[in-house]
């Protein structure tokens, strides 16, 4: 057994740990940077995040290890992502995960054959893949940790979740029949499923995804755990709102990718819905590109919205924070997330969220911080969104004891408190293990 944090010495496969990317390379590397404030940890990830990695200051760049990709795999993932390009811009994401397998698959490979005789040697108390987080992807390390009697974390893996009956055009603009090639590798990868069913403890970022991987192969309770994937840095936290004066403007943020299942265009139509006199008096700031962008500005034109609504395009994440800091009401009616981390963001900056909930985002937000829509369909998401908002608009009180609260709900998702959780699952792991 190991009671001190520091000595216990962590492997932690992250194939994506990135602090310059968004999403999962960002996440990979907010868990490696706080972990490794416990504990006596080894990065093991994918070459591509050297660069980045090198600009940090605070991290012990001894203690990295970086994997090579080779030329073939290289040329190889430039034609997948071309051949995985959608005609008016954006990524057929099924398709491209199926196609890039072979790329993650190397970088697997490769981390099994330079760790296995260490993991052997008994040289790592703990061994944790945290990325990918799809649960589709295999650890081969995980049989030198079967071998060796050391402990194997799988996780937070996190996803699919299924689009809403009522949002099949969405789910047929998205690809989503393509699907079916996700449940299709769980028989045809070699190691799939010994990952998941020899993991010593597996992370689920969402209640979906745990309960999914729980009926698909059989774990019990005491081997699978829920942990949100996403969190939230400090630098977000604010002070609650103070009132508004009568000239003041009002408003409301939206912050993601201009994609179909983001939901930006029903928060645009619901602005349309609001009582004329709400409707001058509010400011949408919609903070993100991608392939809706001009769909989303003709739709503005043409609801007489274009002196309402401002398009940012993509902004960094330093500067998102601005945006937050001076909004008074977030509106998120994703139809399909999974991590949902601006959500957490806007919550940590003192914002009421309205969410659709369907996945991740769902389970942050409470009565008490905002609201959450069911996805019955398009039209009801636009009319329960103008609702809210108007609710919001009307009830100062309440906007503002929501803030308060969102605050409070936030702390619960910042990364030293997960870094905590996890460091606990760590120890209770390498006490199943120890002689009694």
């Amino acid at each position: 057994m190991v009671s001190d944090s520091k000595n216990l010495r962590v492997l932690l496969v992250i194939e994506q740990c990135n602090p310059h990317l968004s999403s999962v390379p960002l996440v990979g590397y907010q868990l490696y940077r706080e972990i490794s404030q416990l504990a006596h940890v080894t990065l093991v990830t994918h070459q591509r995040n050297k660069k980045a990695l090198e600009q940090q200051k605070d991290i012990d760049h001894t203690r990295i290890i970086y994997i090579n990709e080779s030329r073939f795999i290289s040329k190889y993932y430039k034609i997948a992502r071309v051949i995985s390009s959608k005609p008016k811009g954006g990524i057929n994401w099924p398709l491209l995960h199926t196609l890039t397998y072979p790329v993650y698959a190397e970088f697997n490979n490769k981390v099994y054959n330079h760790f296995r005789q260490s993991v052997l040697a008994k040289k790592y108390d703990i061994v944790h893949g945290i990325t990918p987080m799809m649960p589709r992807y295999p650890f081969k390390i995980i049989k030198a940790c079967l071998q060796s009697k050391t402990p194997f974390i799988l996780g937070p893996v996190n996803g699919g979740v299924p689009f809403p009956p009522g949002f099949s055009d969405i789910a047929k603009r998205e690809n989503a029949s393509l699907n079916f090639l996700r449940d299709i590798g769980r028989f045809v990868i070699p190691g799939y499923r010994e990952t998941y069913t020899k993991a010593t403890k597996i992370l689920a970022g969402s209640t979906y995804t745990l309960n999914q991987l729980k009926n698909l192969f059989n774990i019990t309770d005491e081997r699978i755990t829920l942990l949100y994937e996403n969190g939230v840095s400090e630098h977000f936290f604010y002070i609650p709102r103070s009132r508004k004066k009568a000239e003041e403007k009002i408003n409301l943020l939206f912050v993601g990718r201009l994609v179909p299942y983001k939901g930006a265009d029903m928060v645009i139509r619901a602005i349309s819905h609001l009582k004329p006199g709400w409707r001058k008096r509010i400011h949408l700031t919609i903070v993100g590109d991608g392939e809706e962008k001009n769909y989303l500005q003709k739709l503005a034109r043409e609801l007489g919205l274009e002196e309402t609504v401002q398009f940012t395009g993509w902004v960094s994440q330093p500067e998102t924070f601005q945006f937050y800091k001076t909004a008074d009401i977030f509106c998120f009616p994703s139809v399909r997330e999974f991590g949902g981390a601006v959500v957490l963001e806007a919550m940590a900056s003192g914002l009421p969220c309205i969410v659709v909930n369907n996945g991740g985002i769902g389970e942050y937000v409470t009565e008490k911080t905002g609201f959450k829509i069911e996805p019955i369909s398009r039209k009801y998401v636009v009319q329960q969104l103008a609702e809210k908002i108007e609710f919001l608009l009307e009830n100062e009180d309440i906007r503002l004891k929501m803030s308060e609260s969102a605050i409070i709900r936030a702390r619960e998702f910042t990364w030293p408190n997960k870094a905590q959780k996890i460091l606990h699952l760590y120890h209770q792991a390498v006490n199943c293990y120890s002689p009694k």
